[in-house]
């Protein structure tokens, strides 16, 4: 009997021991006093702390990227359509690592147009790092250069994209790449991004600026405009915003 109560009395006190050592770990790893700030989200809208780059109305925020004068691309229907022939345009403002949401539209018409001349426009991480864009609905293309490749770097793990003429969407994850004091490469860029709400790319590290022949390379670089491209297609953009990390 006396063993019995011994034992008894030794596990509570091995069992209060091991209560009290875990309250002294969470007491450690919890953590208080550094709240993350609170956004609000809704379906429709845009998160609270994200910057409209584009909401159909005007161009403000962009500028030809060549020349730095006013966007000549058009706004039809609150949306904006590439201009052929004007050449790309770019935010007035510069980024670093952000999450970004972009909605395009491939244009119906596509008599004729295969391969890379059907739908094409592209949207530039800090004017080096591409997200291509594409009307690859029954297109066929080399496969590193469909929609929501990382252009001639990463296939995209499917092909999410939806028939020309209806309205897809691209949300992108990136972080920029940092660089040592001797300009070399620190870490590279990565892309993680969803097409009309897929996963596509899965935090795929980027080899360097986007190149159309030749081995990409990095050069130092510090935040730099958002840029879209025109591949002299009609392409079209709405809901674009961005949340810099």
């Amino acid at each position: 009997m006396i063993r019995r109560i011994a034992g008894v009395i030794i596990g509570s006190c091995l069992m209060f021991m091991l209560y009290c050592q875990d309250k002294s770990i969470g007491d450690v790893i919890e953590v208080w006093g550094q709240e993350p700030k609170v956004v609000s989200t809704s379906e429709d809208s845009p998160p609270s702390d994200a910057l409209i780059l584009f909401d159909g109305s005007n161009w403000d925020a962009w500028e030809q990227k060549e020349n730095g004068k006013p966007v000549e691309w058009n706004l039809i229907d609150g949306s904006g359509v590439v201009l052929p022939g004007s050449g790309y345009i770019q935010t007035k403002q510069s980024f670093g690592s952000c999450q970004l949401h972009i909605e395009w539209r491939a244009p119906l018409d596509t008599a004729g147009l295969t391969s890379q001349g059907r739908g094409n426009s592209g949207v530039f991480l800090q004017s080096n790092y591409e997200v291509q864009i594409l009307d690859s609905y029954r297109n066929k293309t080399y496969n590193n250069g469909q929609a929501a490749s990382i252009y001639k770097q990463h296939i995209p793990l499917v092909n999410a994209t939806g028939p020309p003429g209806e309205w897809q969407k691209y949300d992108i994850i990136f972080t920029a790449p940092t660089f040592n004091d001797d300009e070399t490469l620190k870490n590279p860029a990565y892309f993680t991004v969803f097409h009309n709400g897929v996963l596509v790319q899965n935090h795929v590290d980027v080899k360097g600026v986007t190149v159309n022949s030749g081995k990409p390379y990095y050069k130092k670089h510090g935040p730099r405009p958002l840029s879209l491209q025109d591949h002299g297609n009609k392409m079209a953009f709405k809901n674009i915003w961005i949340r810099e990390l």
